[in-house]
């Protein structure tokens, strides 16, 4: 469990870094940036906020060779084991930005390497390393008064209740490649931030394993189930996958198989599903993890309980209750030439 709202920035610098492509260059500052209890407070605020409500997928730095070819990990890693010389690594940082800033669709802005404390991370203190960028300037006004009159005067500044890009690097798990947090809102070129610039892929975990195999579960119900079956298939077996997730604490692969697919037939074509999926991921183990109930939860919320018919009507399902599948059946009528849901009650609720 991640908690940022202690969180305190020890030191901060600030560079503006241009679009390479456009040979925009890069400005550095000559020193760390003077920080007070006021600018602490908005900046906390602008930076920590996207953090606070992701769910936590943690990444980790990644080379095709070798961790050690990555070069944020390695300033990243000169930071953690000489913090006097934090500065002159955020130069580093803000000019290996520039070298990836070279698509003509990158907007330049302001960086902000930080040096962070009194994070808290799994109930234990982490020191970790922000870095933050703002593109997009946002126009404002300001007013002035002058005499008996007001004077608007019009200027353009950072948007403090956006931020465009961010990392937390922590301080933890050195030799496989610290664990990252990483937030774009610009999606349309996520792809420097994410693969040039940090190059990071996602740490396999409880929390990727969990959100991993349950969108496994996701696209064979759509691929599979639906196209074979109909929506309340589909749904019956959504609900059956997330609560073996939410009832058992380790995963087991065999166990899940024999638990939630009824259908023999499918249980052959899941495992062929799951192998095919695992290359296609690069999943390292599917067979065996440890569950992890956050994501659980959130992945429960994604799915859509809902049947839509061609006729403008819905029914929302929920097969939690044992019985409920046999309060619901599907025919087709003759006459009408049209399919049919049978849905079976004792008395309606009141809302």
């Amino acid at each position: 469990m991640l908690n940022l709202w202690g969180t305190s920035i020890e030191e901060m610098s600030v560079h503006q870094v241009g679009n390479k492509s456009k040979e925009e260059g890069v400005y550095l500052s000559e020193s760390t940036h003077e920080l007070n209890t006021e600018l602490i407070s908005h900046l906390n605020e602008f930076f920590f906020k996207p953090f606070r409500d992701k769910e936590e997928s943690y990444n980790q730095f990644y080379h095709d060779t070798d961790i050690s070819f990555n070069e944020l990990y390695n300033l990243a890693k000169g930071i953690f084991n000489a913090p006097e010389s934090f500065h002159e690594y955020s130069k580093k940082i803000a000019e290996h930005l520039y070298s990836v800033s070279d698509h003509p669709h990158i907007i330049p802005g302001e960086i902000y390497i930080t040096l962070l404390n009194d994070i808290t991370l799994d109930n234990q203190p982490v020191q970790a390393i922000g870095i933050f960028k703002s593109e997009v300037p946002r126009s404002f006004m300001k007013f002035l008064r002058n005499n008996n009159s007001m004077i608007i005067d019009l200027d353009k500044g950072v948007y403090l209740e956006k931020l465009d890009k961010g990392a937390i690097i922590f301080n933890i798990e050195e030799d496989s490649g610290y664990k990252v947090l990483h937030h774009d809102s610009n999606r349309y070129d996520a792809k420097y931030w994410i693969d040039s610039f940090l190059n990071i892929t996602p740490k396999q975990d409880g929390i990727f394993h969990t959100k991993t195999y349950l969108k496994l579960c996701e696209d064979f119900s759509n691929d599979v189930v639906f196209k074979n079956e109909d929506q309340k298939e589909q749904i019956k077996f959504l609900n059956k996958s997330v609560d073996f997730f939410a009832k058992n604490d380790e995963f087991v692969e065999d166990d899940f198989i024999n638990n939630v697919i009824d259908n023999p037939s499918y249980q052959n074509e899941f495992k062929d599903y799951t192998e095919k999926f695992k290359d296609d991921y690069k999943i390292e183990d599917f067979n065996n993890f440890a569950i992890a109930n956050d994501a659980v939860t959130t992945m429960r919320r994604k799915f859509k309980n809902v049947i839509n018919l061609d006729t403008n009507f819905e029914i929302k399902l929920n097969f939690t209750d044992e019985n409920s599948n046999h309060n619901i059946e599907k025919g087709y009528d003759e006459e009408r030439e049209m399919y049919y849901y049978l849905v079976y009650f004792n008395e309606e609720k009141k809302k």
